[in-house]
């Protein structure tokens, strides 16, 4: 069976008046693992919202196929139930709704052949909770309200965990977490690597990509693509520094005097 791609091509994005991509290119294959990395405001978490259908962002030029599919036509929904999955930057809380139940609501929409009782998936969420540490009544509790950073954090893997896409988005997911935290996400992460699975992992840091070892490393800069390579060129943007890189590569850096 041919693996599904997440294919974008000259893609350009703009909120409100603002124009943020501007041109962005980029393939991403299931068994692949890629890293998007670049200083803030490079657009990187535009793209991750575009790519799964926030209504903020408009797209005004270029294309976005997953599995040969136009998802620009696709409601948000409808691209994850095709297999797409984005871990949020900032994980939303919904009121009234427990995290259990939500769960068991999206891997139905996802899975509507599979019959599973409330009461079996709650053993199945158990046992993929725990190898994130999460224990307790998180799953009764409210769906993320009152969690902490590094709790949001977890549950988005979690989700991750149970409804198995073809190709995930993980927008910052590191940011917020302490070290073992970290590495608690990382260890699932990298267990849920298989030639199925796929994943786009936005950060501004290495310290991630010292577990999760991507295939392609990216670097963003002004709404587009300016530099890819292997794992080695995470270890240089580390070394060096955005803006030596973008000096590199013939971007005038603004120095802002004092």
């Amino acid at each position: 069976m041919e693996k599904a791609a997440l294919d974008i091509r000259n893609l350009h994005a703009r909120a409100a008046e603002k124009e943020i991509l501007k041109g962005v290119n980029i393939t991403v294959r299931q068994g692949e693992v890629h890293a998007i990395m670049g200083p803030n405001g490079s657009g990187k978490s535009t793209l991750s919202n575009v790519i799964m259908g926030s209504p903020e962002y408009g797209v005004t030029e270029g294309t976005i196929t997953f599995n040969g599919k136009d998802i620009l036509a696709m409601k948000p929904d409808e691209r994850a139930k095709a297999g797409l999955f984005m871990s949020f930057q900032y994980p939303f809380e919904i009121q009234g709704l427990s995290f259990v139940k939500f769960l068991h609501a999206a891997y139905r929409a996802h899975n509507p052949l599979q019959a599973m009782t409330l009461m079996q998936f709650r053993n199945k969420v158990k046992e993929a909770a725990e190898k994130l540490g999460m224990q307790g009544d998180f799953m009764e509790r409210q769906l993320n309200v009152g969690f902490s950073g590094g709790e949001k954090k977890r549950a988005e893997i979690l989700q991750m965990l149970i409804l198995k896409p073809k190709i995930a988005v993980l927008d910052e997911t590191d940011s917020g977490l302490d070290i073992d935290s970290l590495k608690t996400v990382a260890t699932a992460v990298n267990e849920m690597r298989s030639p199925e699975f796929g994943a786009v992992v936005i950060t501004h840091y290495k310290r991630i990509l010292n577990y999760v070892k991507p295939d392609y490393v990216h670097v963003m800069h002004d709404g587009r693509i300016i530099a890819s390579g292997g794992h080695e060129l995470a270890g240089e943007l580390e070394e060096k520094g955005y803006s030596e890189i973008l000096k590199e590569k013939g971007f005038k850096i603004m120095e802002v005097k004092g």
